[in-house]
């Protein structure tokens, strides 16, 4: 089943938290067929900034370097193949890498079928999990409520 990694954007001023679930990001975890043929300008159309200038930073050295020792046309076109075939594995991580450092929050991860059963089952979970914090917490133990590591779920529990 594919996987689909989730992105909440920054809250804007004045806006309700309920109103701001129509920003999160959904991205598949699969090859960029995109990214992987038009790699600059997938990176444009995606507003990838930095990337693209790393790309062609990293792309213009290489090329030197490949000149510069002497490597003929048929060696330097499998290099850049290769290249290619990175950015196309790679792009879900640069767009993850480009919302994290926009200020987006990483919220999980969803397995589904498509982009409509995963957004039901993250939705589903984290309205679930926002009613469960909203509810006053009691506690039963008097232990406190940090988490017991091992094999055992209550501190103190049956061997």
């Amino acid at each position: 089943m594919p996987a689909f990694a989730v992105f909440e954007p920054p809250m804007r001023a004045g806006r309700p938290a309920a109103r701001h679930t129509d920003r999160f990001v959904f991205l598949r975890e699969k090859f960029s067929w995109a990214a992987f043929l038009f790699g600059p300008l997938w990176m444009v159309w995606r507003r990838l900034w930095l990337v693209l200038l790393l790309y062609l930073v990293v792309l213009g050295l290489i090329e030197f370097g490949l000149r510069r020792i002497g490597i003929g046309s048929e060696v330097r076109s499998i290099v850049f193949f290769l290249i290619a075939l990175l950015v196309g594995l790679e792009a879900v991580s640069l767009r993850r890498w480009t919302l994290l450092r926009r200020g987006w929050r990483d919220r999980g991860i969803v397995i589904a079928d498509d982009l409509d059963m995963a957004e039901r089952r993250f939705f589903d979970s984290w309205s679930a999990d926002s009613a469960m914090s909203a509810a006053p917490q009691r506690s039963h133990s008097p232990v406190s409520s940090v988490g017991v590591i091992g094999l055992f779920p209550e501190p103190g529990g049956g061997r």
